[in-house]
């Protein structure tokens, strides 16, 4: 099985984590959410497989093209 890393496409602070490690997860879903210009853009997996870490945390701040996740496909 190949991990996949889920990146960010804007810089911001995490205000949003709708799934929990362990999740089964389809390709598109979305894995967190990022607060920027007042706006929560999500940020989408690339991949269908299980959510196997997730490397931030609520309030976290992150830079574009941050890894957030790690998916198993």
């Amino acid at each position: 099985m190949a991990d996949i890393k889920i990146m960010t496409e804007v810089a911001g602070r995490i205000c949003a984590l709708p799934l929990s490690e362990g999740s089964t997860i389809n390709n598109g879903d979305e894995i967190a959410f990022v607060e920027a210009m007042k706006m929560e853009i999500p940020v989408p997996s690339t991949a269908s497989g299980k959510l196997k870490s997730l490397l931030v945390k609520i309030d976290d701040v992150v830079t574009e093209d941050q890894a957030v996740a790690i998916v198993e496909a």
